[in-house]
């Protein structure tokens, strides 16, 4: 049986505004966490309207909440926007509140445009180097508690100090997130959905040179793909029209709500619109449930993705949640005991 789980952005739509997209979230959780879902990450963007969220361990505490036995985490924290110490601090938090049930998954990218990125990070200290990567030692010193003799932070604990750390992912689009996942021993997602660089190089890379840690003492492997399913093929070309539209607005640097599938199908494309969209749909799988597995399962097998986190982007928030239903039964998960 192959692990599914959902990465979900807070969809806003031109029918649902932000606060209604974070209750959507909290709604999504609850129905994937009966399904037999394994995981429910949230994301950190900024600056976007068609995505409500910014904070993903807010919402991480709230769909914890609203949940039974999913594990909840975040696809991911932007790290460079944040003080390692925070992030230790809310996580541990986290932990310490729903034990056994939270991923802190980390990105490089800032999750938005330059300007708001400055705006996040105009008061954060400035650092040399790959910020990335030394922030992402940082951390894990914060857990591991070995800092330099004489360090300053030898006397700074993050609280609360029983609550470990969750287990560390981190996510990328390219071979730098892999090759560092496999060096250090940490779980790796790769982006297919918005990946220009080759998943299964990506993928196979980080398997083969995967190094036990501490935290780790076998490679994982999460494969994240934009999904879109319902009862028949056609249904589905129809529901995705919505994200044909939003991907090429987007191209040209303009954020908008999630359109309709009407307002999408009535839109004037030209043929370079047309074929800029027949290129973006080779990163999204629509069909019926029986057409997105069949056109996943290469996929899966050529990448040895240990799961799949699936990310879909419908109009209609009962439809959305129709699409994980029947994805669900496609692949055979088990659903939750009531």
């Amino acid at each position: 049986m192959t692990h599914l789980s959902v990465l979900d952005l807070s969809l806003v739509t031109t029918d649902t505004p932000p606060s209604a997209a974070l209750r959507n979230s909290i709604d999504l959780g609850q129905h994937v966490d009966a399904l037999g879902y394994s995981r429910y990450w949230t994301a950190e963007h900024h600056n976007l309207a068609s995505v409500a969220s910014p904070a993903p361990d807010l919402m991480i505490g709230q769909v914890a909440a609203a949940t039974k036995r999913i594990r909840v985490g975040s696809g991911g924290v932007m790290l460079p926007n944040h003080a390692p110490l925070v992030v230790a601090e809310r996580f541990k938090m986290l932990e310490g509140l729903f034990p056994g049930r939270i991923d802190l998954g980390l990105g490089r990218a800032p999750g938005t445009d330059p300007a708001t990125a400055y705006a996040l990070r105009a008061k954060l200290d400035g650092r040399n180097g790959d910020e990335f990567l030394e922030r992402l030692m940082e951390l894990m010193l914060w857990e591991t508690r070995n800092f330099p003799e004489g360090h300053p932070f030898n006397n700074v604990v993050a609280m609360p100090s029983d609550a470990p750390l969750p287990p560390i992912w981190l996510l990328g689009s390219s071979d730098y997130s892999a090759d560092l996942s496999a060096q250090i021993g940490m779980g790796f997602a790769f982006a297919h959905h918005f990946a220009t660089y080759d998943a299964v190089e990506a993928m196979t890379h980080y398997r083969a040179r995967f190094k036990p840690s501490p935290s780790r003492s076998t490679p994982w492997a999460i494969l994240a793909v934009a999904a879109i399913a319902a009862e028949t093929d056609e249904e589905a070309e129809y529901l995705a029209a919505s994200m044909d539209l939003n991907r090429l607005r987007r191209d040209r640097g303009q954020y908008f709500p999630l359109p309709s599938p009407e307002e999408a199908l009535a839109y004037p494309y030209t043929e370079q619109d047309r074929i800029k969209l027949a290129r973006a749909r080779k990163r999204l799988f629509v069909g019926s449930a029986a057409t997105v597995r069949e056109k996943l399962q290469p996929l899966i097998e050529a990448c040895q993705a240990d799961e799949v986190m699936i990310t879909t982007s419908i109009y209609d928030h009962e439809k959305r949640k129709h699409s994980y239903t029947l994805l669900a039964d496609a692949f055979g998960l088990e659903k939750a005991t009531p």
